[in-house]
């Protein structure tokens, strides 16, 4: 453990934790509300999202990039090419300058202090419980500034008042790939950094005189890179350069934007490198599936967590002997668990008859099938042991 650290050692009588426990069904209520919303939404999402890309691959045309057919007006086109941008884009606050470059990042860090937090639970015979807390502190380089103010011990521990510089982008406002033009979320797509080496002979503003330099990628405001102390600061510069891009929108004009279709959702790809239609849109429905996995997670541990704190009053009402209120913990633990699991199957199976009423007949369907095979197999089980035994 850190030798820069601080303890505390708070007690909670038995009747305030029931009365937190109590306290907290409201919040358990809230959080199912929120996982059922979740839940159900997502299947109609995922849906949604699915239908429109297997729509999008039936419409999509593929077009050379380097000439605009009028002829594809408005419909959903996939291209490749070189995404490129003329611009010169430029930190003004530093003079830091860029051309003909898609993005320029400029990323700043502070050293300052960081506080974290661990706290050990006791319970306490009578139902009260003891919970001894420890907070360390570190030093870290951080984008956002950490208000010390908040901490447990701030002597020794204060951080600047204010950050000077933030980190920021410049982003080109028209990049093209051949003769046609992005649009702004097309362009936010486009994420390849990579470092800019700053001119060692840049001018520094003057109220940095003696106190920084210019490093390779960057600036350094402090005394010692070797030993930064709370308050330097690091900036570092990366950029977009042009690059290889495959596109997959609707075709307006020159510009290429966000496709409407009628499967309702919209459609607006971009992939790094040299793609085809297809494996572009087999890539984003394997990022809906993850997506919708993630989401279907989310809505259970929100419901797993609304349950508990709706049982949470059982365990501690139970905890006047510690021995069984961790039982009873353990108990409604599992319970908790398998009845989330029950809500959000059910949630999920709702929404797929809204959503997807074919699936859900037709995996009813193989669960009746199942069922009954089981269930005969269990009754031929029993007729053959009844045989055997009168033998």
């Amino acid at each position: 453990m850190s030798d820069d650290s601080f303890t505390e050692v708070t007690n909670q009588s038995y009747f305030q934790r029931i009365g937190g426990a109590f306290k907290g069904i409201v919040i358990g209520i809230i959080l199912i509300l929120v996982s059922c919303f979740l839940l159900f939404w997502n299947e109609g999402r995922a849906v949604k999202r699915y239908k429109t890309l297997v729509e999008g691959s039936k419409t999509v045309i593929s077009v050379a990039s380097d000439i605009v057919d009028a002829g594809h007006e408005q419909q959903l086109v996939h291209l490749t090419g070189m995404a490129t941008s003329d611009e010169t884009l430029t930190d003004q606050e530093l003079g830091v300058s860029a051309a003909s470059v898609i993005k320029l990042k400029r990323t700043s860090t502070l050293f300052q202090w960081q506080e974290k937090s661990s706290t050990r639970t006791e319970k306490q015979l009578g139902g009260g419980e003891q919970q001894t807390t420890t907070y360390t502190y570190s030093k870290v380089w951080a984008e956002q500034l950490i208000d010390s103010s908040s901490f447990k011990k701030t002597e020794g521990h204060q951080n600047p008042a204010n950050m000077p510089f933030q980190s920021r982008q410049l982003t080109s406002l028209q990049v093209s790939v051949g003769s046609f033009f992005l649009s702004p979320s097309l362009i936010s797509n486009i994420t390849n950094y990579e470092s800019l080496t700053v001119d060692g002979s840049l001018a520094l503003p003057s109220a940095w005189e003696g106190r920084s330099r210019v490093m390779n990628d960057g600036f350094y405001l402090g005394a010692d890179p070797a030993n930064p102390q709370v308050g330097d600061i690091r900036i570092s510069y990366q950029v977009v350069k042009p690059l290889e891009v495959s596109v997959i929108a609707r075709q307006a004009g020159n510009h290429l934007q966000s496709y409407q279709a009628k499967a309702g959702d919209t459609i607006e790809l971009l992939e790094l490198g040299v793609h085809d239609a297809q494996t572009m849109f087999e890539q984003e429905q394997q990022s809906n599936t993850i997506l919708t996995w993630l989401l279907r997670a989310g809505g259970f541990f929100l419901m797993f967590i609304g349950i508990s704190l709706i049982v949470k009053p059982l365990s501690v009402l139970a905890d006047v002997i510690p021995v069984l209120g961790s039982l009873v913990a353990a108990g409604t633990g599992v319970i908790t668990f398998l009845l989330a699991g029950i809500l959000s199957s059910l949630i999920i199976a709702v929404a797929w008859f809204v959503f997807r009423p074919l699936i859900a007949i037709l995996a009813l369907s193989m669960a009746g099938v199942l069922i009954f095979l089981v269930v005969n197999k269990m009754k031929k089980g029993k007729s053959i042991q009844g045989a055997s035994g009168s033998l």
